[in-house]
C-alpha cells in the first residue's frame, strides 16, 4: 500500500468547472458538500483506504527559526498556504491508478447549485524512503 495526499486548493490550481467560490454558496450547498466529503471518507474507512482528512481554516501564517535567542519570524515574501490550501485527505491505496481514481471521484463533490465542482485536486505520493543522493 502507498500513501497519497489529496490537496484541495482555494486557488493556485486550474479553475474548476463549477467555479463559484464557497463563500458564495448557500448553507444548504455547503452542507451537501461537507456531507459528500464525509460519506466519501466513511466509504474509504470501510475499505481501509482512508488515513485522515481535514478542512483548513483560512487563518494561518508561515513561521521560521530566526537564530539563537531571537523570536521566530512569521509570514514572508512567499504565497501563504492559508490562501492556497483548503483541505487535504490522506489515503493508503494499492496503486497510483487507485489514487487517481479516488481523486477523480472526490473532485465531483457538489458545489453551487448542487452541481459537481469538478475541481482539480493535487495528488502527491508520500516518500517511501529518503531520496538518494548521487554524485
Amino acid at each position: 500500500m502507498a500513501k497519497y495526499l489529496l490537496l484541495k486548493h482555494y486557488r493556485g490550481a486550474p479553475a474548476p468547472v463549477n467555479d463559484v467560490p464557497m463563500d458564495q454558496w448557500t448553507p444548504e450547498e455547503i452542507s451537501a458538500h461537507v456531507q459528500y466529503m464525509n460519506d466519501f471518507a466513511a466509504r474509504l474507512e470501510e475499505t481501509g483506504e482512508f488515513v485522515d482528512g481535514q478542512a483548513l481554516a483560512p487563518e494561518g501564517m508561515f513561521v521560521r527559526y530566526d537564530g539563537e535567542g531571537r523570536p521566530p519570524v512569521t509570514d514572508g515574501p512567499f504565497a501563504e498556504t492559508k490562501d492556497l490550501i483548503a483541505g487535504w485527505m490522506v489515503i493508503d491505496v494499492d496503486s497510483r491508478e487507485r489514487a487517481v481514481e479516488l481523486a477523480g471521484e472526490l473532485s465531483a463533490a457538489p458545489g453551487a447549485g448542487g452541481k459537481p465542482i469538478h475541481e482539480w485536486l493535487e495528488v502527491r505520493p508520500f516518500l517511501a524512503a529518503p531520496p538518494t543522493i548521487t554524485e
